[in-house]
Protein backbone atom coordinates (compact mmCIF):
# COMPACT_ATOMS: atom_id res chain seq x y z
CA UNK A 1 0.00 0.00 0.00
CA UNK A 2 1.34 3.34 -0.50
CA UNK A 3 2.15 5.61 2.30
CA UNK A 4 1.84 9.63 1.54
CA UNK A 5 5.25 11.52 2.32
CA UNK A 6 6.26 12.05 5.51
CA UNK A 7 6.81 15.92 4.15
CA UNK A 8 3.09 15.98 2.98
CA UNK A 9 2.03 14.69 6.64
CA UNK A 10 3.83 17.38 8.37
CA UNK A 11 2.63 20.04 5.78
CA UNK A 12 -0.99 18.66 6.76
CA UNK A 13 -1.05 18.72 10.21
CA UNK A 14 0.84 22.25 9.74
CA UNK A 15 -1.96 23.49 7.67
CA UNK A 16 -4.74 21.80 10.08
CA UNK A 17 -2.74 23.91 13.06
CA UNK A 18 -3.23 26.84 11.16
CA UNK A 19 -6.39 26.68 10.78
CA UNK A 20 -7.24 25.88 14.40
CA UNK A 21 -5.27 29.36 15.36
CA UNK A 22 -6.92 31.27 12.96
CA UNK A 23 -10.58 31.08 14.29
CA UNK A 24 -10.83 33.48 16.84
CA UNK A 25 -10.40 32.56 20.40
CA UNK A 26 -13.87 33.13 21.96
CA UNK A 27 -15.55 31.31 19.00
CA UNK A 28 -13.04 27.93 20.04
CA UNK A 29 -14.09 28.40 23.42
CA UNK A 30 -17.59 28.44 22.55
CA UNK A 31 -17.27 25.34 20.72
CA UNK A 32 -15.52 23.66 23.88
CA UNK A 33 -18.74 24.85 25.46
CA UNK A 34 -20.78 23.02 23.02
CA UNK A 35 -18.81 20.04 23.28
CA UNK A 36 -19.11 19.98 26.92
CA UNK A 37 -22.69 20.36 27.55
CA UNK A 38 -23.22 17.28 24.84
CA UNK A 39 -20.62 15.27 26.82
CA UNK A 40 -21.97 16.08 29.87
CA UNK A 41 -25.61 15.44 28.17
CA UNK A 42 -25.16 11.85 26.77
CA UNK A 43 -22.21 10.60 27.82
CA UNK A 44 -21.49 11.63 30.93
CA UNK A 45 -19.53 8.50 32.31
CA UNK A 46 -16.03 9.89 29.90
CA UNK A 47 -16.51 13.51 31.91
CA UNK A 48 -14.22 12.30 34.62
CA UNK A 49 -12.12 10.83 32.38
CA UNK A 50 -11.61 14.76 30.65
CA UNK A 51 -11.41 16.06 34.26
CA UNK A 52 -7.28 16.30 34.27
CA UNK A 53 -7.89 19.02 31.49
CA UNK A 54 -9.91 21.33 33.86
CA UNK A 55 -7.59 20.76 36.63
CA UNK A 56 -4.46 21.83 34.40
CA UNK A 57 -6.15 24.42 33.27
CA UNK A 58 -7.03 25.73 36.78
CA UNK A 59 -3.56 25.22 37.75
CA UNK A 60 -2.46 27.38 34.91
CA UNK A 61 -4.22 30.32 36.07
CA UNK A 62 -2.90 29.82 39.78
CA UNK A 63 0.31 29.73 38.44
CA UNK A 64 -0.26 33.47 37.03
CA UNK A 65 -2.22 35.34 39.69
CA UNK A 66 0.23 36.65 41.92
CA UNK A 67 2.85 37.92 39.08
CA UNK A 68 -0.42 39.10 37.03
CA UNK A 69 -1.48 41.31 40.13
CA UNK A 70 2.19 42.91 41.07
CA UNK A 71 3.32 43.44 37.68
CA UNK A 72 0.28 44.82 36.19
CA UNK A 73 -0.46 46.84 39.17
CA UNK A 74 2.83 48.37 39.30
CA UNK A 75 2.98 49.05 35.63
CA UNK A 76 -0.32 50.95 35.95
CA UNK A 77 1.06 52.85 38.35
CA UNK A 78 4.31 54.22 36.83
CA UNK A 79 2.00 54.50 33.65
CA UNK A 80 1.22 58.02 35.08
CA UNK A 81 4.72 58.98 33.96
CA UNK A 82 6.11 62.27 34.85
CA UNK A 83 5.41 63.27 38.30
CA UNK A 84 4.35 66.57 37.03
CA UNK A 85 1.28 64.75 35.79
CA UNK A 86 0.16 64.40 39.10
CA UNK A 87 -0.47 68.32 39.79
CA UNK A 88 -4.16 70.16 38.79
CA UNK A 89 -5.17 68.44 36.11
CA UNK A 90 -3.59 64.68 37.04
CA UNK A 91 -5.13 65.15 40.74
CA UNK A 92 -8.28 65.83 39.42
CA UNK A 93 -8.35 63.22 36.95
CA UNK A 94 -6.90 60.30 39.34
CA UNK A 95 -9.06 61.67 42.02
CA UNK A 96 -12.71 61.12 39.55
CA UNK A 97 -11.43 58.50 38.35
CA UNK A 98 -11.35 56.70 42.43
CA UNK A 99 -14.77 58.37 42.84
CA UNK A 100 -16.32 56.36 39.74
CA UNK A 101 -14.56 53.05 40.46
CA UNK A 102 -15.69 53.28 44.11
CA UNK A 103 -19.12 54.11 42.93
CA UNK A 104 -19.03 51.13 40.42
CA UNK A 105 -17.80 48.53 42.58
CA UNK A 106 -20.39 49.31 45.25
CA UNK A 107 -23.00 48.91 42.54
CA UNK A 108 -21.69 45.54 41.25
CA UNK A 109 -22.04 44.42 44.76
CA UNK A 110 -25.52 45.83 45.39
CA UNK A 111 -26.77 44.15 42.05
CA UNK A 112 -25.31 40.70 43.70
CA UNK A 113 -26.66 41.05 46.85
CA UNK A 114 -30.11 41.83 45.28
CA UNK A 115 -30.69 39.40 42.90
CA UNK A 116 -28.07 36.70 44.17
CA UNK A 117 -27.15 35.05 40.69
CA UNK A 118 -24.33 32.83 42.30
CA UNK A 119 -26.99 31.29 44.16
CA UNK A 120 -27.20 27.75 43.67
CA UNK A 121 -24.78 27.79 41.01
CA UNK A 122 -22.68 24.58 40.95
CA UNK A 123 -18.93 25.34 39.78
CA UNK A 124 -18.25 21.47 38.96
CA UNK A 125 -16.95 20.85 42.51
CA UNK A 126 -16.24 23.95 44.16
CA UNK A 127 -17.28 23.18 47.58
CA UNK A 128 -18.37 25.26 50.39
CA UNK A 129 -16.66 25.35 53.23
CA UNK A 130 -16.18 28.06 56.06
CA UNK A 131 -13.39 30.60 56.07
CA UNK A 132 -12.65 29.89 60.08
CA UNK A 133 -12.36 32.96 62.37
CA UNK A 134 -12.93 36.26 61.13
CA UNK A 135 -10.38 39.23 61.31
CA UNK A 136 -10.91 42.19 62.72
CA UNK A 137 -10.66 45.14 60.17
CA UNK A 138 -7.94 46.61 62.36
CA UNK A 139 -5.71 42.89 61.86
CA UNK A 140 -6.76 43.04 58.27
CA UNK A 141 -5.28 46.76 58.08
CA UNK A 142 -2.35 45.64 59.76
CA UNK A 143 -1.87 42.83 57.17
CA UNK A 144 -1.78 44.84 54.52
CA UNK A 145 2.00 45.49 55.11
CA UNK A 146 3.77 42.25 54.54
CA UNK A 147 7.20 41.33 56.60
CA UNK A 148 8.40 39.49 53.40
CA UNK A 149 6.68 40.18 49.76
CA UNK A 150 8.60 37.19 48.57
CA UNK A 151 6.51 35.30 51.49
CA UNK A 152 3.31 37.24 50.16
CA UNK A 153 3.55 36.94 46.57
CA UNK A 154 4.43 32.93 47.38
CA UNK A 155 1.43 32.55 49.58
CA UNK A 156 -0.61 34.88 47.19
CA UNK A 157 -1.09 37.28 49.82
CA UNK A 158 -3.20 39.90 47.60
CA UNK A 159 -3.86 42.88 49.83
CA UNK A 160 -0.08 43.42 50.44
CA UNK A 161 0.74 42.38 46.99
CA UNK A 162 -1.66 45.47 45.84
CA UNK A 163 -0.24 47.39 48.31
CA UNK A 164 3.99 46.51 47.89
CA UNK A 165 2.84 47.15 44.12
CA UNK A 166 1.32 50.69 44.21
CA UNK A 167 4.12 51.54 46.74
CA UNK A 168 6.76 50.24 44.47
CA UNK A 169 4.94 52.60 41.60
CA UNK A 170 4.71 55.50 43.37
CA UNK A 171 8.29 55.19 44.15
CA UNK A 172 9.41 54.98 40.94
CA UNK A 173 7.18 58.07 39.09
CA UNK A 174 8.56 59.76 42.13
CA UNK A 175 12.08 59.18 41.56
CA UNK A 176 11.56 60.96 38.02
CA UNK A 177 14.35 60.41 36.05
CA UNK A 178 16.56 57.69 37.77
CA UNK A 179 13.10 55.91 38.30
CA UNK A 180 12.52 55.85 34.21
CA UNK A 181 14.57 52.55 33.19
CA UNK A 182 12.85 50.71 36.20
CA UNK A 183 9.35 51.91 35.11
CA UNK A 184 10.39 50.82 31.72
CA UNK A 185 11.42 47.33 33.36
CA UNK A 186 7.79 46.83 34.23
CA UNK A 187 6.41 48.32 31.33
CA UNK A 188 7.99 45.35 29.33
CA UNK A 189 7.35 43.08 32.40
CA UNK A 190 3.32 43.97 31.85
CA UNK A 191 3.26 43.06 27.93
CA UNK A 192 5.33 40.12 28.96
CA UNK A 193 3.10 39.01 31.08
CA UNK A 194 0.17 39.65 29.03
CA UNK A 195 1.64 37.63 26.18
CA UNK A 196 1.83 34.74 28.54
CA UNK A 197 -1.53 35.32 28.98
CA UNK A 198 -2.34 35.16 26.28
CA UNK A 199 -0.56 31.70 25.37
CA UNK A 200 -2.11 30.19 28.63
CA UNK A 201 -5.40 31.07 27.47
CA UNK A 202 -5.09 29.33 24.21
CA UNK A 203 -5.34 26.45 26.80
CA UNK A 204 -9.29 27.52 27.85
CA UNK A 205 -11.32 25.62 25.05
CA UNK A 206 -9.92 22.54 26.07
CA UNK A 207 -10.54 23.22 29.92
CA UNK A 208 -13.86 24.97 29.88
CA UNK A 209 -15.00 21.79 28.00
CA UNK A 210 -13.66 19.44 30.97
CA UNK A 211 -14.83 22.22 33.45
CA UNK A 212 -18.69 22.08 31.59
CA UNK A 213 -18.58 18.40 30.95
CA UNK A 214 -17.97 17.60 34.54
CA UNK A 215 -20.41 20.55 35.83
CA UNK A 216 -22.93 19.06 33.49
CA UNK A 217 -22.80 15.47 34.07
CA UNK A 218 -23.45 16.35 37.81
CA UNK A 219 -26.29 19.06 37.91
CA UNK A 220 -27.78 19.22 34.02
CA UNK A 221 -28.09 22.31 32.18
CA UNK A 222 -29.85 23.96 35.15
CA UNK A 223 -26.13 25.71 35.92
CA UNK A 224 -27.02 27.95 33.15
CA UNK A 225 -29.59 29.62 34.65
CA UNK A 226 -26.85 31.50 37.00
CA UNK A 227 -25.15 32.99 34.17
CA UNK A 228 -28.56 34.19 32.92
CA UNK A 229 -28.49 36.15 35.59
CA UNK A 230 -24.85 36.97 35.62
CA UNK A 231 -25.70 38.49 32.56
CA UNK A 232 -28.32 40.64 33.50
CA UNK A 233 -26.85 41.93 36.75
CA UNK A 234 -24.01 42.80 34.50
CA UNK A 235 -26.53 44.87 31.81
CA UNK A 236 -28.31 46.60 34.94
CA UNK A 237 -25.14 47.64 36.51
CA UNK A 238 -23.24 49.10 33.30
CA UNK A 239 -26.40 50.96 32.15
CA UNK A 240 -26.89 52.37 35.85
CA UNK A 241 -23.29 53.61 35.67
CA UNK A 242 -23.47 55.46 32.89
CA UNK A 243 -27.25 56.86 32.94
CA UNK A 244 -26.66 57.99 36.77
CA UNK A 245 -23.34 58.01 38.34
CA UNK A 246 -21.59 59.49 34.58
CA UNK A 247 -24.69 61.50 33.76
CA UNK A 248 -24.97 63.28 37.37
CA UNK A 249 -20.62 63.74 36.73
CA UNK A 250 -21.54 65.77 34.14
CA UNK A 251 -24.46 67.85 35.60
CA UNK A 252 -23.46 68.02 39.04
CA UNK A 253 -19.27 68.37 39.08
CA UNK A 254 -19.27 70.09 35.14
CA UNK A 255 -22.58 71.93 35.13
CA UNK A 256 -23.41 70.84 32.07
CA UNK A 257 -26.50 69.50 29.88
CA UNK A 258 -26.40 65.82 29.97
CA UNK A 259 -28.34 64.93 26.34
CA UNK A 260 -25.14 66.66 24.84
CA UNK A 261 -23.10 64.62 26.29
CA UNK A 262 -25.36 61.29 26.12
CA UNK A 263 -25.33 62.12 21.85
CA UNK A 264 -22.12 62.58 21.69
CA UNK A 265 -20.35 59.36 22.98
CA UNK A 266 -22.00 56.69 20.70
CA UNK A 267 -19.32 56.30 18.25
CA UNK A 268 -16.88 55.39 21.17
CA UNK A 269 -18.94 53.51 23.13
CA UNK A 270 -19.95 51.53 19.72
CA UNK A 271 -15.94 50.84 19.18
CA UNK A 272 -15.80 49.97 22.89
CA UNK A 273 -18.70 47.15 22.52
CA UNK A 274 -17.50 45.89 19.48
CA UNK A 275 -13.89 45.13 20.52
CA UNK A 276 -14.42 44.67 23.96
CA UNK A 277 -10.88 46.81 25.32
CA UNK A 278 -10.46 49.98 26.69
CA UNK A 279 -7.13 50.71 24.49
CA UNK A 280 -8.56 49.81 20.92
CA UNK A 281 -10.80 52.97 22.03
CA UNK A 282 -8.76 55.46 23.02
CA UNK A 283 -8.66 57.15 19.25
CA UNK A 284 -12.06 57.25 18.54
CA UNK A 285 -12.91 58.84 22.20
CA UNK A 286 -9.66 61.53 21.40
CA UNK A 287 -11.98 62.31 18.45
CA UNK A 288 -14.43 62.35 20.05
CA UNK A 289 -13.58 64.76 23.05
CA UNK A 290 -12.19 66.95 20.39
CA UNK A 291 -15.12 67.20 17.75
CA UNK A 292 -18.06 66.62 19.42
CA UNK A 293 -17.55 67.56 23.03
CA UNK A 294 -15.10 70.76 22.74
CA UNK A 295 -12.16 69.26 24.96
CA UNK A 296 -9.07 70.84 24.34
CA UNK A 297 -5.91 68.29 23.01
CA UNK A 298 -3.89 68.97 26.18
CA UNK A 299 -6.73 67.96 28.12
CA UNK A 300 -7.80 65.42 26.36
CA UNK A 301 -4.27 63.73 25.40
CA UNK A 302 -3.77 63.81 29.20
CA UNK A 303 -7.12 61.84 30.68
CA UNK A 304 -7.52 59.80 28.00
CA UNK A 305 -4.85 57.38 28.19
CA UNK A 306 -4.61 57.40 31.62
CA UNK A 307 -8.43 56.86 31.53
CA UNK A 308 -7.60 54.12 29.44
CA UNK A 309 -4.59 52.76 32.17
CA UNK A 310 -6.65 53.51 35.45
CA UNK A 311 -10.52 54.39 34.05
CA UNK A 312 -12.50 51.10 34.33
CA UNK A 313 -15.69 51.48 35.75
CA UNK A 314 -16.92 48.41 34.20
CA UNK A 315 -13.97 46.69 35.00
CA UNK A 316 -14.61 47.83 38.41
CA UNK A 317 -18.67 47.06 38.74
CA UNK A 318 -18.18 43.54 37.21
CA UNK A 319 -15.13 42.23 39.35
CA UNK A 320 -17.32 43.30 42.78
CA UNK A 321 -20.25 41.81 41.08
CA UNK A 322 -18.22 38.67 40.36
CA UNK A 323 -17.03 38.83 43.64
CA UNK A 324 -20.57 38.44 44.86
CA UNK A 325 -21.40 35.65 42.46
CA UNK A 326 -18.52 34.11 43.59
CA UNK A 327 -18.87 34.38 47.20
CA UNK A 328 -22.65 33.14 46.60
CA UNK A 329 -21.82 30.11 44.36
CA UNK A 330 -19.06 28.86 47.16
CA UNK A 331 -20.88 29.21 49.81
CA UNK A 332 -18.58 31.86 51.58
CA UNK A 333 -20.79 33.98 54.39
CA UNK A 334 -18.74 36.83 55.15
CA UNK A 335 -18.95 39.05 58.39
CA UNK A 336 -20.15 43.10 57.66
CA UNK A 337 -16.90 44.35 58.25
CA UNK A 338 -14.82 41.83 55.02
CA UNK A 339 -17.51 43.11 52.41
CA UNK A 340 -15.38 46.70 52.92
CA UNK A 341 -12.34 44.61 52.38
CA UNK A 342 -14.28 43.73 48.84
CA UNK A 343 -14.67 46.91 48.18
CA UNK A 344 -11.55 48.16 48.58
CA UNK A 345 -9.54 45.43 46.91
CA UNK A 346 -11.75 45.35 44.50
CA UNK A 347 -11.26 49.17 43.88
CA UNK A 348 -7.46 48.92 43.59
CA UNK A 349 -7.49 45.30 41.18
CA UNK A 350 -10.09 47.97 38.48
CA UNK A 351 -7.13 50.07 38.34
CA UNK A 352 -4.43 47.74 37.85
CA UNK A 353 -6.19 45.50 35.51
CA UNK A 354 -4.78 45.54 31.57
CA UNK A 355 -7.01 47.09 29.24
CA UNK A 356 -7.92 43.73 27.63
CA UNK A 357 -10.64 41.47 26.62
CA UNK A 358 -11.29 39.25 30.40
CA UNK A 359 -8.03 40.39 31.82
CA UNK A 360 -10.92 41.39 34.79
CA UNK A 361 -11.21 37.46 35.93
CA UNK A 362 -7.57 37.37 37.08
CA UNK A 363 -7.77 40.44 39.02
CA UNK A 364 -10.93 38.47 40.79
CA UNK A 365 -8.53 36.15 42.57
CA UNK A 366 -6.98 39.27 44.49
CA UNK A 367 -10.37 40.05 45.70
CA UNK A 368 -11.34 36.40 46.67
CA UNK A 369 -8.05 35.86 48.38
CA UNK A 370 -8.36 39.42 50.38
CA UNK A 371 -10.77 37.59 52.37
CA UNK A 372 -9.72 34.47 52.48
CA UNK A 373 -11.04 32.42 49.64
CA UNK A 374 -8.55 29.99 48.04
CA UNK A 375 -7.34 30.69 44.42
CA UNK A 376 -7.67 27.17 43.52
CA UNK A 377 -11.74 27.48 44.09
CA UNK A 378 -11.59 31.12 42.46
CA UNK A 379 -10.09 29.16 39.03
CA UNK A 380 -13.13 27.67 39.32
CA UNK A 381 -15.16 30.49 38.46
CA UNK A 382 -12.91 32.04 36.31
CA UNK A 383 -13.38 28.42 34.28
CA UNK A 384 -17.38 28.50 34.91
CA UNK A 385 -17.61 32.63 33.41
CA UNK A 386 -15.15 32.31 31.10
CA UNK A 387 -17.12 30.54 28.32
CA UNK A 388 -19.83 33.17 28.09
CA UNK A 389 -17.29 36.29 29.29
CA UNK A 390 -16.84 37.52 25.73
CA UNK A 391 -20.02 39.11 25.40
CA UNK A 392 -19.86 40.02 29.28
CA UNK A 393 -16.91 41.78 28.70
CA UNK A 394 -18.31 43.82 25.26
CA UNK A 395 -20.69 45.44 27.91
CA UNK A 396 -19.02 46.78 30.94
CA UNK A 397 -16.72 47.91 28.51
CA UNK A 398 -19.29 50.14 27.29
CA UNK A 399 -18.68 51.97 30.89
CA UNK A 400 -15.34 52.64 31.24
CA UNK A 401 -15.89 54.16 27.58
CA UNK A 402 -18.55 56.25 28.95
CA UNK A 403 -15.82 56.97 32.19
CA UNK A 404 -13.15 58.39 30.37
CA UNK A 405 -14.61 60.95 28.40
CA UNK A 406 -17.12 61.82 31.09
CA UNK A 407 -13.83 62.32 33.77
CA UNK A 408 -12.32 63.84 30.49
CA UNK A 409 -15.23 66.57 30.01
CA UNK A 410 -15.50 67.13 33.69
CA UNK A 411 -11.59 67.84 34.35
CA UNK A 412 -12.16 69.94 30.92
CA UNK A 413 -14.25 72.20 32.44
CA UNK A 414 -12.85 72.26 36.02
CA UNK A 415 -9.34 73.70 34.04
CA UNK A 416 -10.81 76.18 31.92
CA UNK A 417 -10.31 74.00 28.86
CA UNK A 418 -13.87 73.25 26.82
CA UNK A 419 -15.57 74.84 24.28
CA UNK A 420 -18.97 75.00 25.34
CA UNK A 421 -20.21 76.33 22.49
CA UNK A 422 -18.42 72.99 20.75
CA UNK A 423 -20.18 70.83 23.61
CA UNK A 424 -22.23 68.58 21.94
CA UNK A 425 -23.64 70.72 19.21
CA UNK A 426 -24.45 68.01 16.10
CA UNK A 427 -24.51 71.19 13.45
CA UNK A 428 -26.24 71.45 10.55
CA UNK A 429 -25.21 72.28 6.79
CA UNK A 430 -26.54 75.18 7.20
CA UNK A 431 -25.21 76.33 10.67
CA UNK A 432 -21.65 74.72 9.38
CA UNK A 433 -21.89 76.97 6.11
CA UNK A 434 -22.49 79.92 8.09
CA UNK A 435 -19.35 79.32 10.26
CA UNK A 436 -17.47 78.61 7.60
CA UNK A 437 -18.50 82.05 6.47
CA UNK A 438 -17.33 83.52 9.06
CA UNK A 439 -13.98 82.12 9.65
CA UNK A 440 -13.50 83.23 5.66
CA UNK A 441 -14.36 86.31 6.39
CA UNK A 442 -11.69 86.87 9.22
CA UNK A 443 -9.35 85.58 7.54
Amino acid sequence: MHQPPAAAVSSSRKTRLRGWFAIPLWKRVLGGLALGVAVGLFWPALAPQVAFLGEIFVRLIKMLVAPIVFVTITAGVTSLGDPKRLGSLGGRTILLFLCTTVIAVSLGMAAGALLQPGVGANLGGAVPKALGPAKSVGEQLIGIVPLNIVDALAKGDMLAIIFVAILLGVGTISAGEAGRPLAAFFQSASAVMLRIVAIVMEATPFGVFALIANSIAANGAAVFVNVGWLALCVVIGSALQVLLVHAALIRLVARLRILPFLRAIPDALMVAFSTASSSATLPVAMRVAQDKLGISKPVFMTVLPLGAAIGKDGTAMYVGLLSMFSLQALGVDLPPASYLIVLLTATLAAFGTAPVPSASLFMLAAVLAAVGTGVDRTALVVGFVLPFDRLLDMTRTVASASANLAVATTVARMEGELDEVSYGVFRSRARQQEQDRVVAEEE
